[in-house]
């Protein structure tokens, strides 16, 4: 797939980085010809300096052949530009990387896609949603919905006094009669290697194993690991950026669920902070004190999001905050290398712009009808949903009967809205939504039995 992208910020090279390990045929564009030496000597990619809304740089860059044009520059107007264009000039689909949430809130009275913007996405927005997700499933270190939780992916480390521990899948999934979840994926303690688990796996303590579960099998997990899920009230968010202000306003608007403050440094932004987010209680302080955060009562916070500009400030802030009795500690990153350490560090959970970004426009370069995708964090692998057509090789076929290979597993099925997980005896018709978790090395051959 020839694949063009404008921007070779923190997000476009990430984005190419990824797509390069897959031989896809990329050209990354960008004004700054630095940047682009640092792509062009690290990664397996064509480099173009220039502007993308030039069309004879684009055209240099053959846009009349490109399956995908993505615009993933820190210049919302840029992006869009560049989308407009490179779709008059033949690009087949084109994805541009916006600031204004307005602009995906009310896409169809924008009118964007007679401009020629397929889709448009917000790195910070979907930051702000992965953290109110994990607020709501907050026994979880990871965690992923589909179809509105039709199905739901959950990760979590396994320490005493699970009572899986010790046990296989197969044996795990017998201490309940109607089981509601499936491993997925596990990664053990002190290893970087993803495993796809099979029954006879066995679960060990320090293990990170990440789930699929259908209607109850939180529930169910929450039992077997020997958690209690606690209610989420009290949040302290530091850092008043874009993401910290989407967080803030999106938890206020659940029915007073619950009570947020958000620690602010630039006294300007704290005093516009507080005209904006008007059921939020603003303070305007340095994050890093720790005198300050005692002052404002962190030992009684359910949760502290950390998401400055800084990833150390956001890793030590949050460390201090678990250090102080907090449930619940996310921590935003760009640093890839500590994204890695999320499960070693003592930070519940850490998220990452450009692999959110990355997720978001990977689900248009799979081959198949994928209709959602996610990388699971910090584990080499990818969860991947599939509509199953007519001429899909799986339709009409029961699980134990495909050839599927064994670094790949089915986790579940959504049919008619409803999540099922997906056993041996399963059959899987026309229409259904198959979620698959692959390594890397099986992914072509998976998306082979949905063409």
């Amino acid at each position: 797939m020839k694949i063009i992208i404008a921007g070779a910020g923190e997000v476009g090279f990430h984005l190419a980085k990824l797509l390069s390990y897959e031989s896809q045929e990329i050209t990354l564009i960008d004004p700054n010809k630095d940047s682009l030496v640092y792509a062009d000597s690290h990664l397996d990619i064509k480099v173009l300096k220039g502007d993308a809304t030039s069309i004879r740089i684009l055209t240099e860059a053959k846009i009349s052949t490109a399956e995908l044009f993505i615009a993933v520059t820190s210049s919302q107007s840029t992006n869009i530009t560049a989308c407009v264009l490179a779709n008059q000039l033949g690009a087949n689909k084109t994805i541009a990387r916006i600031s204004n949430t307005e602009f995906i809130d009310f896409k169809n009275k924008g009118g964007f896609t007679k401009f020629g913007i397929d889709e448009m996405i917000s790195p910070e927005q979907l930051a702000a949603q992965e953290i109110e997700l994990l607020l709501n499933q907050s026994v979880f270190n990871d965690t992923y919905e589909f179809e509105n939780g039709a199905l739901t992916m959950l990760g979590l480390n396994l320490t005493e006094p699970a009572q899986i521990i010790g046990k296989t899948v197969k044996d795990a999934a017998q201490m309940f009669p109607d089981v509601h979840f499936v491993p997925i994926a596990i990664q053990r303690f002190g290893s970087h290697l993803t495993t796809i688990p099979r029954g006879d796996t066995m679960l060990s303590e320090g293990d990170h194993v990440v789930f699929i579960t259908s209607k109850g099998g939180d529930e169910e997990l929450c039992k077997l690991a020997g958690l209690f899920k606690t209610e989420i009230k009290n949040v302290m968010i530091l850092g008043g950026g874009r993401i910290g202000r989407k967080t803030a306003k999106g938890l206020t608007k659940v029915n007073g669920r619950f009570n947020v403050k958000l620690v602010e440094n630039d006294k300007e932004r704290a005093f516009e902070l507080a005209d904006r987010l008007p059921n939020t209680l603003i303070i305007n302080g340095d994050g890093r004190n720790v005198e300050l955060l005692e002052e404002e009562n962190i030992t009684e916070m359910d949760a502290f999001i950390a998401v400055t500009g800084n990833s150390e400030t956001n890793i030590i802030s949050s460390l201090v905050a678990k250090n102080r009795g907090v449930k619940k500690t996310i921590a935003l990153v760009e640093n890839m290398d500590y994204f890695e350490l999320s499960h070693s560090i003592g930070i519940d959970t850490l998220i990452n712009k450009k692999l959110l970004a990355a997720n978001s426009i990977f689900r248009y370069i799979r081959k198949g009808d994928v209709v959602a995708m996610t990388k699971l964090s910090s584990m080499d692998a990818e969860l991947l949903e599939f509509i199953v057509k007519p001429k899909s090789k799986i339709c009409d076929k029961v699980i134990k009967d495909i050839d599927f290979p064994l670094t790949a597993i089915i986790g579940g099925v959504i049919r008619h809205g409803k999540g099922m997980l997906a056993l041996g005896d399963f059959k899987i018709i026309t229409g259904d939504r198959v979620v698959v978790c692959c390594l890397p090395t099986s992914i072509k051959k998976v998306e082979s039995f949905f063409y």
